[in-house]
């Protein structure tokens, strides 16, 4: 939570606060079933974003974003989702469910976290699926497709941002450069520099 707090700060240049965690009791069980396919447990993304969130986002937030470790669905037809967010009631969740063991492949699974978290906020920006260039804006179905994507947006998407945010380009690099640094993400350090 700490690291995806500092990334998506440096990302998009704002303050990020975490709000209060909830509790798995208080879930209703309408929000959850157990994927076809696998049998394990996940949370119906839209009982996140319609009744969950809206009332816990704060008057001065520009997003409320949730994170989650249980697995995620869109749709009784869908088998999951590794996150959702609205492009008009700044609301999202992604989930960590998905990204393999964070003790023996640390890298890996806070890239995964991050790639998914920048991607949902970025639809709470306005930002639609890129599909002129590689950007953490493309869609994937998969964990091979997500992996292939960069940490970044594309020129195209970081225009629209910057201009949405208003941020400073150059601090927006030196930011990002720095987290990577400290966070041991060495190919995505040498990326932005």
């Amino acid at each position: 939570v700490e690291s995806a707090q500092l990334f998506l700060a440096a990302f998009y240049q704002l303050p990020v606060k975490a709000l209060s965690s909830v509790q798995a009791g208080d879930i209703p069980e309408y929000a959850r079933r157990k994927n076809p396919a696998t049998g394990d447990p996940q949370l119906h993304t839209s009982w996140v974003l319609d009744t969950l969130l809206p009332p816990k986002r704060p008057a001065d937030a520009v997003a409320t974003i949730a994170l989650t470790a249980e697995d995620l669905y869109p749709d009784p037809a869908w088998n999951f989702v590794f996150g959702q967010a609205s492009l008009t009631e700044r609301v999202g969740v992604w989930s960590v469910a998905r990204f393999g063991d964070p003790a023996k492949e640390k890298p890996l699974f806070v890239s995964r976290t991050l790639k998914v978290a920048s991607h949902e906020v970025g639809h709470m920006f306005g930002l639609r699926h890129c599909a002129a260039h590689q950007c953490v804006m493309n869609g994937s179905n998969s964990l091979e497709e997500s992996d292939s994507q960069p940490l970044e947006l594309c020129p195209v998407c970081l225009r629209k941002l910057q201009w949405n945010v208003g941020f400073d380009v150059a601090e927006r690099f030196r930011g990002l450069r720095d987290f990577h640094k400290v966070s041991g993400l060495e190919s995505e350090r040498l990326f932005i520099e």
